[in-house]
This record gives C-alpha cells, sequence and structure tokens, in this order.
C-alpha cells in the first residue's frame, strides 16, 4: 500500500504542476539587481523589468540591493519563496566568478539558483577620464609605463568581469596600475567621472551616455569585434593584444525550486521580448548584445565561463585581497 501510496501522490504531483504557471504572473514580481543602481546590470535589468513588465500586465519592480560583490542580493533571492515573484538578475561576476574567488558564500551558488535564461552580453569598454592625455590604447600604456603605480583604476568590485578584465590588460602589457574596487558600477563610474581614478573597463551598457556625452573616452572594447553604438572604437585585440577577449553578460535567475513550468514561461517570455527589434535595437544602442537561451542553455554557459576564469584566476593568482 505503501508503494501505492507514493505512486499517486507523485502521479498527483506531476498531473498538476502544468498549473502552476497558469496566470503566472497574477501579481507584482521582484527583480533583484545584486548592485547599486547606475551599473551595466542594473541597466540591462530596468530594460528588461520595463518590457517584461507590459507583457504580463504586471509591474516587475526592480530592487537595488548591493554589497558583497553581489553576494547579498543574490543570497535574498536564494531565501526567497520559489514561486517565480523574486527573481534575480545575476551577471558572469555573480554566477560564474564569485564562487571561484570567495570560499565561504552564504549560498551555495551551484545549488541555490535555477538559471532561467541569458538576457543580454555586455562587452567592456577600456575607457579613460578626459583629462588622461592618451588617445589609444597603446598611449595609455606607454603612459602607464611611465609612471609605474601612479595610474589608478576603478571596478565594480574585486573578482567582477571589469577588474579580472583589467587584470588581463596589465597582465598582457605588463603596465603596474593600481586596482580601486568599488561596490558597483555606478560608483566606479562616478570618481572615473571626477577623476579620481583615471582608468576602467566597464561595460559598454552602463558608459554609453557618458561616452557619447563627452564626458570619458573609450580607447577600446574588450569583446572580439567592434561594438555597434560605438563602430569607430576598435577592438584591443585589433591593434594592441591580439586575441583579447574578455566580455560581462546578464541574466534571470529564480530561486531553485521554482515549477520548471514558471521558469520556462519566463524563459519562453525574455525570448518574445528581446526578440522585437525595438527592444533588440534599444539593447544595441546602448551597447549590449541581446541574446536569449532556454534555461539548459544558461545553466551550460555558466558551467562553462566558471571553467574559464578558473583557469584565468589560477594563472593570473587573484584573490579578492
Amino acid at each position: 500500500m505503501s508503494t501505492k501510496r507514493h505512486f499517486l501522490v507523485a502521479l498527483a504531483l506531476a498531473c498538476a504542476a502544468p498549473a502552476f504557471a497558469q496566470g503566472f504572473p497574477n501579481k507584482p514580481v521582484t527583480l533583484v539587481v545584486p548592485f547599486p543602481p547606475g551599473g551595466g546590470t542594473d541597466t540591462g535589468g530596468r530594460v528588461i523589468a520595463e518590457q517584461l513588465g507590459r507583457r504580463w500586465g504586471q509591474p516587475v519592480i526592480v530592487e537595488n540591493k548591493g554589497g558583497a560583490a553581489g553576494q547579498i542580493g543574490a543570497d535574498f533571492v536564494a531565501k526567497s519563496k520559489p514561486d517565480g515573484y523574486t527573481l534575480l538578475l545575476g551577471n558572469i561576476g555573480t554566477q560564474a566568478i564569485n564562487p571561484l574567488l570567495y570560499p565561504k558564500m552564504p549560498y551555495d551558488a551551484d545549488k541555490a539558483f535555477a538559471p532561467v535564461s541569458l538576457v543580454a552580453e555586455l562587452p567592456l569598454a577600456m575607457m579613460v577620464n578626459p583629462a588622461v592625455p592618451a588617445k589609444t590604447a597603446a598611449e595609455f600604456v606607454a603612459l602607464a609605463k611611465a609612471q609605474p603605480g601612479q595610474l589608478s583604476y576603478s571596478s565594480s568590485g574585486a573578482g567582477g568581469a571589469p577588474h579580472l578584465a583589467a587584470e588581463m590588460f596589465k597582465d598582457r602589457t605588463g603596465a603596474f596600475i593600481l586596482h580601486v574596487p568599488y561596490r558597483g558600477g555606478g560608483p566606479a563610474i562616478a570618481d572615473l567621472l571626477a577623476g579620481h581614478v583615471q582608468l576602467s573597463f566597464m561595460t559598454v551598457l552602463e558608459a554609453s551616455g557618458h561616452i557619447k556625452a563627452g564626458k570619458l573616452r573609450a580607447l577600446a572594447v574588450t569583446g572580439d569585434k567592434r561594438v555597434p553604438a560605438f563602430p569607430d572604437v576598435p577592438t584591443l585585440a585589433e591593434k594592441t593584444l591580439p586575441g583579447f577577449n574578455a566580455i560581462s553578460w546578464i541574466g534571470l535567475l529564480a530561486p531553485a525550486g521554482t515549477p520548471q513550468d514558471v521558469q520556462d514561461k519566463i524563459a519562453a517570455d525574455v525570448r518574445a521580448v528581446l526578440a522585437d527589434e525595438a527592444v533588440k535595437a534599444r539593447f544595441v544602442a546602448l551597447g549590449g548584445v541581446p541574446r536569449a537561451t532556454t534555461p539548459a542553455e544558461f545553466a551550460k554557459l555558466i558551467t562553462d565561463d566558471r571553467a574559464r576564469y578558473a583557469q584565468i584566476i589560477r594563472s593570473r593568482n587573484i584573490t579578492i585581497d
């Protein structure tokens, strides 16, 4: 009888499972951005939140919970009810890099989340304050080598994609540039604008407005191809560092245990939103590359990037100190 009861319970649950997504969402959804306002993750998050809200007919509320390289916001989502109404906008740092650098995290990065869909790839821009005389990446390298330790760069936090891109740049060029970590891309760019630091590697998404306004100067982009938003800005690989390639990305994750059909519905709606030409154009104009995936494809991307950055972190001996 016990075996029969277990079978009947399992059968009932299997039959009921699709009902979770029926009518979802029927109340506001919270999208947690684990960084302060103004960074690339925040900017991209507000675009996708607005579009999903329109599609769902329910508000998608962006809630910034910054700190600890994204761990505070991620932990909040990890411990939230797994019903699809609290989502995380993670990035390559929170999902692929943090587990490599932080031996003690408040959650198990592999078990706490259900990857739902990638949202966009985010190329990085190598930017300087206009007061810096260098007009190209090569000129900046020469300037830094002439003043070892006197120039500094800001990042969105130790261990994030901008930090690792800058350290890869330093390793390849042999330039000695001081690292000044911040609690997000917004504060890091604010101090670059103010001239407190000379250099930043930040996503084009968060920096495009400042670059277009002439408040920052883009010397190069870090991907393997030029960015449509700035077609005249070369890649680092083109003229300075052959083979250089370092980008970030943002994507939606749900707490582990969120019903699969809810995950699938959110992923399908993200694909529909990003297929809209106006939305694609908006991301491209900001410097992002919109790209939706299935949950399985997104999970594989996280796994692959973690393996890739593990090699970089080991070879560069990068730590969070």
